[in-house]
């Protein structure tokens, strides 16, 4: 379970991370470009953070393995950096993938929670 202020955190980092990629992308010479390395890295360092600290304690399979997939998102966004430090483009790829899958396991994932939800509704229905 998430707390508010890992939630905010989430929530600057991410906000971070895409301005930082975005400021790289544009090569803006008002800021420097180590400046914006680092914000990079240490913004995709807490994200996956907070992704490795929210475990999935249920009993569905299909939601533990989506947070595994989860977990893997998360930990190519440190991975990038690295190659943004060699200035080499395969960090936007692996951006990419890891912007992705993200976007797939919100969208599984809001689906099988609301499944979940509907057989512990059904059940505690048929227990009365």
């Amino acid at each position: 379970m998430q707390t508010k202020s890992s939630l905010y955190l989430f929530i600057v980092a991410s906000t971070i991370l895409l301005v930082s990629a975005a400021l790289y992308i544009t090569e803006d010479e008002l800021i420097s470009g180590t400046i914006i390395n680092y914000a990079y890295a240490i913004s995709g360092a807490v994200v996956a953070v907070i992704y490795l600290s929210n475990r999935y304690q249920g009993t569905n399979f299909r939601l533990k393995r989506l947070n595994i997939q989860q977990v893997i998102a998360a930990l190519l966004l440190p991975a990038s950096s690295y190659f943004m430090f060699k200035h080499r483009n395969e960090w936007f790829m692996l951006l990419l993938i890891s912007a992705f899958l993200q976007i797939y396991i919100v969208i599984i994932k809001t689906i099988e929670e609301k499944k979940e939800r509907r057989k512990t509704y059904i059940a505690k229905d048929t227990d009365k």
